[in-house]
């Protein structure tokens, strides 16, 4: 190429210079963070939350408040923990609500049955991974032997049109958990599942996702010692 043409041939424009020299920019700070931020992750101390689960735990097995059974699916557990362990054992309280299609449910109605009571919300990403497992639980198992009841505390039409989409097969309540008595109105995060055996008994509480194994074998292991 002649000097001529080398001295003729357009400079490239600045402002896409600028552009590309901003995204560079943007990346390696980007980058940056990320590497700080898993840093600081790993050698973060145990936060108040995981010591709390773990100190749960360990009491639970220390009080032989579980079953040899129980204690050996919790001890599995990698997407939940136990919740509301003071209530293992006791009664679960009375409560009456009204599902999204008008029926109304007493909760002692079910007696001589298992109970599974889910708390869950339309926006809560891992309420929807759990979703398909309770299907398929409710699919397997009679509604004479299991009642599932799932409790959001949002918009009625709101989880009508959700349960309608997701073909949800379950019983499923529009409700203010608030106004229900306790342990049900402190639910702390979600979802979260009571296990009610069919003398009334909270056999158990978790918080976090379960998977369909781990439902059936909360189901069908043995009650807390006595």
């Amino acid at each position: 190429m002649s000097e001529q043409q080398k001295q003729s041939r357009p400079a490239p424009p600045r402002g896409r210079a600028r552009l590309w020299l901003a995204v560079a920019v943007s990346a390696i700070i980007l980058t940056g963070v990320v590497i700080w931020r898993v840093a600081i992750y790993k050698s973060a101390p145990q936060t108040q939350t995981q010591y709390q689960h773990q100190h749960s735990r360990e009491h639970l097995f220390e009080s032989n408040q579980i079953s040899a059974s129980l204690s050996k699916i919790i001890r599995a557990a990698r997407t939940w923990q136990p919740a509301y362990s003071s209530w293992f054992g006791r009664m679960a309280p009375e409560f009456t609500l009204t599902d999204i299609s008008g029926k109304q449910h007493k909760l002692s109605d079910y007696r001589g049955k298992n109970v599974m009571i889910i708390f869950w919300a339309t926006w809560c990403l891992p309420c929807l991974i759990e979703m398909p497992h309770l299907i398929a639980l409710r699919n397997i198992i009679d509604e004479d032997k299991l009642a599932m009841l799932a409790i959001s505390n949002e918009n009625s039409a709101l989880v009508e049109k959700f349960v309608e989409n997701k073909k949800m097969n379950y019983t499923v309540f529009s409700s203010d958990t608030r106004a229900m008595p306790s342990p049900f109105n402190r639910i702390r995060g979600i979802p979260c599942s009571f296990f009610i055996e069919p003398n009334g008994k909270i056999k158990l509480a978790t918080e976090g996702m379960l998977s369909l194994g781990e439902m059936k074998a909360i189901l069908q292991a043995d009650s807390q010692t006595q």
